[in-house]
């Protein structure tokens, strides 16, 4: 079935690594078949947002039996181009950037870091987790056609400066970890991760939402 994924929603589209996440676990288990009620408990997405997302793909599932495991799998695997690998290279190999090299991506084998670039020179020509840590000047010898995606785990007062660089390479995706709202083409695509407020909206949600 083809899809005009310009049709689905951002927020369906966010929550599309949700369920296969969920499904793969489900797979693993050796479980066969899954309700939206069964979804909803294990993703914390209600029972009717899970059947409109996937109303977007066709008809997913049947009335009264649910959804195939596999099917779901195979579907979203193939929609999320989980058969592709994807490089990405980080930049800014502090606490932050450390951790990720260490743990790149380990459950996901679809995804790797394989350039890591810093401006720290007792780090550079090191390697952390199998990746060899090169100089910020090097990254202008990045090939577009082989890496599309960087995570940026700078300092705030760099970010733009760094953001405009992978800009000029060519990236068309920042995972930015920083505080700083990157201004950007509209042609690259960035994902916000500021820890700090996720943090302090956890907080507020315990004090003002209680479960």
């Amino acid at each position: 079935m083809n899809t005009d994924h310009t049709k689905i929603p951002q927020a369906t589209a966010k929550r599309l690594p949700l369920y296969y996440r969920f499904l793969e676990n489900l797979q693993a288990s050796g479980k066969q078949r899954v309700s939206s009620t069964e979804l909803s408990e294990a993703v914390k997405v209600d029972s009717a947002t899970i059947r409109r997302d996937f109303s977007y793909f066709g008809a997913l599932g049947k009335k009264g039996y649910g959804y195939n495991v596999n099917y779901l799998l195979s579907f979203f695997r193939k929609t999320l181009d989980q058969d592709e690998l994807t490089k990405v290279i980080l930049v800014g190999v502090g606490n932050l950037g450390t951790a990720f090299l260490q743990y790149n991506f380990s459950k996901n084998n679809n995804t790797q870091i394989v350039m890591a670039y810093d401006v720290d020179e007792s780090k550079i020509g090191t390697e952390v987790g199998g990746v060899t840590i090169r100089h910020f000047d090097d990254m202008k010898h990045i090939d577009p056609n082989e890496v599309s995606v960087a995570i940026l785990t700078v300092p705030v007062a760099v970010a733009q400066k760094i953001a405009d660089e992978l800009v000029e390479i060519g990236i068309q995706g920042i995972l930015n970890f920083t505080p700083a709202r990157l201004d950007v083409p509209d042609k690259v695509r960035v994902h916000h991760i500021d820890l700090s407020v996720e943090l302090q909206a956890l907080v507020y949600f315990l004090k003002h939402y209680p479960v």
